[in-house]
């Protein structure tokens, strides 16, 4: 046996004739090193894990039985010590909590005061992580009332020293029916698995998921087990195969499962040097080495491990599904009397869950693998399947092959799914942990549990799908209307909803094959519609939408969508109407899924903006693009009229407008062409002699869309765009984009569209504006003095991406400006930084599109060099990229 020869390694005489406390202190302590040793060289060799994890408590055993002899006991027959918990059950990760519980028939506790605090310091002293309870059999019994927490750890408990009867008769009085009787012991450990589970969104594929107490931890495997050896009396779940609860391949499956995240805990103990039960980061880079997984091409060690991670505990939560469902059967509704309704000659509905009607059903009728969720869909009745009719899906996925996924039967279905009118997404999710959704799209399959490791994109690539499309159904219920208007509007005039979640199905469902992923993913959309008997249309406009799904959120956030010349580019790729609107929804469905916080007010209203100016441009015709001239000519217009309603001077307006140049009407609206100059009118009449003026405004009323602007009118100097962002940053504020105008007569008309830390609009706060504008005005009075912002502790996470910046300098024949990108690990005052370089090397900023991607940050900067011309320069170019790689990473 290989724990017989890892022991063989350890000396355990130490552990022998001990009588002295200080000097068995000291042996013990070398031999529970001895053994830590021992056990981890044996686990970074690759022994079984089994074998360590029992090991350890075998040692750690023997080491609390020798401590416990060191000390004189009264009345030895009345008094045991019980192993409880986890090493109840015999299992010991390196810094596991080892739950110990002085059992007493009656309190005997004065009388061996003394030896219990010397015991239990012994322990202490030699690095046990102990945990301790002294209870009579009587308090275990009122405590175990109490809290089901206390009667599930008795449950688990086993005699280390002292008489076993002791142990039986707590149990025997802890674990009768009047003790948390059985229906409310599987509904208490079902209701904890519900809570834990939603703690984490109830999603397995969080990026740092705790192997303990995620979904399909180890927790939910102790859950099954607990409710097993309560009502079943069986000490291991391999008792539940000859009852048939467990077939022999579902229990190996959940063995592999658990030796897996066996293995993964106790590595991770054994790095942080502590208990810790989380996958971090830094963990999982060590972990991947350790289980000798390399890098290569198409995907990092660390994302191998983690596809390891998440399709095992996939494969948990199925099981656990199962068994659940099993016991619920007989634990909560044994007794319930029978009502069944029959669907068809293949299904019906047992007290409210689907079952086959018989077990054969699959065999003579594949295409119910289909069909059974296809029917769920139809009823929203149907609560759930039936355990028995999930082992038999389980039992005979292996039917789905390429005949079968050619059938005509079964692709109707599938197409019946995707228009049914209710839990499309339920029944999605739950095809894809039984095995059938993976089996029935291959490609989905080769994306199961496939992770990307950035702070972008925070759920595997599968689980991002499934959100996509449940997203895209959410755009049809009502509460849409308020948070996503554009796109419920959109959902419920589509004439083909479906088409959309075909869309969302293969939009990224060629991550990771190496090469451009959405190009990739046209021919998957293609052979799908075409195996599916969709029309010709149908496929192109599904294709099209998998090949353009990053087309508008790019254009949105890294183009200036005010120039009337990216609209019409945007329009020439759109087409028409109706594939604009599919692009929309596609869009807003999948930034929604792929990190909570991409999506706020201000990337709402890039969206909606360019949406809007699209339809217009649509409407107007593609070929008939409006001139330069006549845009400038009828804003002007259009912002006297709006001016002189308001009673401001027509040559005032005039004045002022000289102090900009063309490029400023083109890019900003009416609204703010009227806001911004009634503002400068004022101020140049009431405060002649203050040079700066900072204005604070929302975009917008509605809270789901908008940002807040801040205008800043002043004479350009230098280093004005650095204390600017300074002064920003120092306030809290997120700056989003930037407008940046300076005229030939040096007057700067620049614009920010910033954000809280919270991700809002700052709405009307009358004490926070007056605080923005008076740091603002303090900053500008003097640019030079304000450059620098105080260093903030990085995030954990953050830094073990590093500080990985990329800058690169863009030139194009056609334009007279180059545009620099940035992007990196997003940090504080990277903005103020980059200004700083810019003023120093007279390096005119003329735009900004700063984009905010989660952790990561993908800036664009429009510039010219002093003479307003491209910066083409060899040297210049290497010199500016090299100084900005200094000024961004020390």
């Amino acid at each position: 046996m290989a724990l017989t020869r890892l022991l063989e390694k350890l000396d355990l005489s130490p552990l022998d004739n001990q009588a002295h406390a200080d000097k068995a202190t000291a042996a013990f302590r070398e031999l529970l090193n001895n053994a830590r040793e021992i056990f981890d060289d044996a686990y970074r060799n690759g022994w079984e894990i089994r074998e360590l994890v029992q090991g350890r408590a075998y040692v750690i055993d023997h080491i609390i039985q020798a401590a416990w002899g060191v000390f004189d006991w009264h009345a030895s027959d009345e008094i045991s010590l019980l192993a409880v918990g986890g090493y109840g059950r015999g299992e010991l990760h390196p810094h596991s909590d080892i739950d110990l519980l002085l059992l007493m028939r009656k309190d005997v506790t004065k009388e061996n005061r003394e030896s219990i605090g010397q015991f239990f310091t012994m322990l202490w002293d030699i690095n046990l992580e102990i945990g301790q309870s002294v209870r009579t059999i009587k308090q275990c019994r009122s405590e175990a009332l109490k809290d089901i927490t206390v009667a599930t750890s008795l449950m688990e408990s086993r005699t280390l020293v002292g008489p076993g009867s002791l142990r039986d008769e707590m149990i025997a009085t802890t674990q009768d029916n009047k003790v948390w009787p059985d229906p409310e012991f599987f509904t208490a450990k079902r209701d904890e698995q519900i809570a834990r589970h939603d703690k984490y969104y109830d999603i397995d594929y969080a990026l740092e998921p705790n192997v303990k107490t995620s979904p399909g931890g180890l927790r939910d495997i102790q859950t099954v087990a607990w409710i097993a050896k309560r009502h079943f009396n069986a000490d291991s779940l391999d008792e539940l195969v000859a009852p048939g609860f467990l077939t022999e391949n579902e229990f190996s499956q959940l063995r592999e499962g658990e030796n897996l995240l066996w293995r993964l805990r106790y590595g991770l103990h054994l790095l942080s040097k502590r208990k810790e039960d989380r996958l971090l980061f830094d963990k999982q880079r060590d972990l991947a080495a350790i289980f000798g997984l390399e890098d290569d091409d198409k995907s990092l060690a660390i994302e191998k491990l983690m596809q390891q991670y998440y399709r095992a505990v996939a494969t948990l939560r199925e099981l656990n599904d199962l068994l659940l469902q099993h016991f619920e059967e007989a634990i909560l509704r044994a007794g319930e009397k029978t009502e069944i309704s029959k669907i068809n000659n293949r299904f019906q509905i047992r007290n409210s869950y689907i079952e086959a009607c018989n077990d054969q059903i699959f065999n003579r009728f594949p295409f119910a693998l289909i069909e059974v969720f296809v029917l769920m869909a139809q009823n929203p009745d149907i609560q759930g399947v039936r355990a028995s009719t999930i082992r038999l899906i389980r039992e005979h996925r292996e039917l789905i092959d390429d005949d079968f996924r050619h059938d005509i039967r079964n692709t109707t279905l599938f197409m019946e799914l995707l228009r049914s009118p209710h839990n499309l997404t339920a029944q999605l999710r739950r095809m894809a942990r039984y095995g059938i959704l993976g089996r029935y799209l291959p490609e989905f399959g080769a994306i199961t549990g496939k992770m990307q490791h950035d702070l972008f994109h925070i759920y595997t690539v599968d689980a991002h799908t499934l959100q996509v499309v449940e997203n895209m159904r959410r755009f049809r219920l009502p509460e849409a209307e308020e948070n996503f208007p554009i796109a419920a509007h959109i959902a419920n005039k589509l004439p083909k909803i479906e088409l959309l979640y075909i869309a969302g199905l293969y939009h990224d469902i060629a991550k990771g094959r190496g090469g451009d992923h959405s190009q990739l993913g046209m021919d998957d959309a293609v052979n799908f519609c075409e195996r599916h008997h969709l029309s010709s249309w149908d496929a192109k406009l599904v294709s099209w939408l998998v090949g353009k799904h990053l087309l508008m959120s790019m254009t949105a956030q890294r183009r200036d969508i005010s120039d009337p010349e990216v609209i019409h580019d945007f329009a020439l790729q759109v087409g028409d109407k109706l594939h604009l609107d599919y692009l929309y929804a596609l869009t807003v469905a999948d930034i929604n899924a792929t990190n909570p916080t991409l999506w706020n007010a201000w990337r709402a209203s890039l969206l909606r903006q360019l949406y809007l100016s699209t339809k217009k441009e649509l409407r107007r015709g593609l070929e008939n693009p409006i001139d330069r001239a006549d845009r400038i000519k009828d804003k002007q217009e259009s912002a006297l009229t709006k001016l002189s309603d308001k009673g401001v001077d027509r040559d005032a307006v005039l004045a002022i407008w000289q102090n900009t140049d063309d490029e400023y009407f083109v890019r900003e609206s009416v609204a703010n062409i009227v806001w911004h100059t009634e503002s400068i009118d004022e101020h140049n009449r009431n405060n002649p002699d203050q040079e700066t003026l900072v204005l604070v405004q929302d975009t917008t009323d509605s809270l789901a869309e908008g940002a807040t602007h801040i205008f800043i009118y002043t004479i350009n100097r230098s280093h004005l765009f650095a204390s600017s962002a300074a002064a920003m940053e120092q306030l809290g504020l997120n700056i989003h984009d930037a407008r940046i105008f300076t005229s030939a007569k040096n007057y700067c008309m620049n614009t920010y569209s910033v954000l809280n830390s919270d991700g809002e609009a700052l709405g009307d706060n009358p004490d926070r504006i007056a605080e923005i504008k008076s740091l603002l005005c303090e900053y500008l009075a003097e640019p030079s003095a304000h450059l620098r912002v105080p260093r903030k502790r990085q995030p954990r996470k953050l830094k073990h991406f590093g500080q990985q910046i990329e800058i690169d300098l863009i030139n194009k024949d056609e334009q007279d400006f180059s545009i620099l990108e940035v992007n990196g690990i997003d940090q504080p005052g990277l903005l103020a930084a980059i200004g700083k370089v810019f003023a120093e090397q007279d390096i005119q900023l003329l735009n900004a599109r700063i984009a905010t991607l989660g952790e990561r940050v993908e800036d664009l900067f429009y510039v010219t060099d002093e003479n307003d011309q491209a910066i083409t320069e060899p040297d210049k170019i290497e010199v500016l990229k090299k100084t900005l790689m200094e000024e961004l990473t020390t």
